[in-house]
């Protein structure tokens, strides 16, 4: 028998939350919440994992500030920092339980059954994706990655469809960098390549029962701008329970952060 076929439109937000529900269930994470370490990095999307992650862990409704869960946004104004006063602190959540230990402390300790979500700016057709960094050092991904990489963390990276660009990361990586905009609008900004789990809108939909899922479109108006148009196939009762999904997650408030320094 042929498998169902559903038709998904999601607003950039509405993706957030969706890779959100789909990263929550990944096994590496359920096992981590158990016994393990959980890194959410600051970023928009990873707001909405923060808090499906803490709402899998009390089991209640938790609200992350998103607006202050941010380092670095592009907005209408360019590459944008959110102040540090301004930040919300990262989510850390070791052996499921919420710990105030800073960060940079957790990532020294991490181990190859541990979990670092970080989300990207961008990802290309081999899907690899890219962080940019504006902080002269790399900021978190910067100090983070070496110690990622060096022991098998599981590295997730939530990024929508929407930041698909149709260029190499790599190649792009190597033509830019702080010191070599000669005037930019907003803050110039560095490329880095980065390789781990991706996880988009498709790949939480298979997470989520989908047999497969593949874009169709992408775009939109009337407060539909960047959205994405994905095909879901799968059982009759598998793609029910998908769109009751997603009946939840329509109307999800579009994405805002507290004003940010864009001044390059």
């Amino acid at each position: 028998m042929a498998p169902e076929k559903i038709l998904i439109t999601l607003t950039p937000s509405e993706s957030k939350r969706l890779i959100a529900k789909g990263i929550t269930n990944l096994e590496e994470v359920q096992l981590a919440l158990k016994h393990g370490t959980i890194i959410i990095t600051l970023g928009t999307t990873n707001a909405y994992v923060a808090e499906e992650i803490l709402n899998a862990l009390s089991g209640s409704e938790r609200e992350i500030d998103k607006q202050r869960y941010a380092a670095g946004v592009i907005t209408s104004e360019g590459t944008c920092i959110v102040p540090k006063a301004d930040r919300e602190k990262e989510v850390l959540i070791t052996d499921g339980k919420i710990s105030d230990e800073c960060i940079e402390k957790a990532i020294e300790v991490l181990s190859a059954e541990d979990v670092f979500i970080k989300g990207a700016n961008a990802l290309d057709a081999t899907k690899t994706a890219g962080i940019l960094m504006a902080h002269a050092t790399g900021g978190t991904i910067g100090a983070a990655l070496g110690t990622v990489m060096a022991r098998g963390v599981n590295f997730i990276i939530p990024v929508g469809i929407e930041k698909t660009i149709p260029y190499s990361i790599t190649e792009a990586a190597k033509r830019v960098g702080k010191g070599r905009f000669y005037k930019s609008v907003g803050k110039p900004v560095g490329l880095m390549p980065v390789h781990g789990t991706v996880i988009t809108e498709v790949e939480a939909l298979k997470i989520l029962g989908a047999d497969a899922a593949f874009p169709i479109a992408a775009g939109g108006v009337n407060g539909g701008e960047g959205s994405v148009l994905i095909c879901a196939e799968g059982s009759t009762a598998k793609m029910d329970e998908l769109m009751e999904v997603i009946a939840q997650i329509k109307g999800e408030a579009s994405a805002k952060v507290v004003g940010g320094d864009c001044v390059a």
